[in-house]
């Protein structure tokens, strides 16, 4: 129904709750951002690990994240 379509990419009130876990934080940022993948941040770096938010095609907000080893 027509409310359930509008809840689509706004299912935690736009805080992510995905998340995409990589070895190459850099490589796949770099391709994800040519390939047109909207990131909502700049990467950071964290104590642990680094880490940049993400929208999906529907506006969900996922963390791409290379967690320190």
């Amino acid at each position: 129904d027509e409310a359930q379509r509008k809840s689509i990419g706004n299912q935690t009130g736009g805080r992510v709750f995905l998340f995409l876990e990589t070895v190459d934080f850099a490589g796949d940022h770099a391709a994800m951002l040519e390939k047109g993948i909207e990131f909502r941040e700049a990467p950071r770096f964290e104590p642990y690990g680094t880490v940049a938010v993400f929208a999906d095609l529907h506006g969900n907000l996922w963390d791409l994240i290379q967690p320190k080893r």
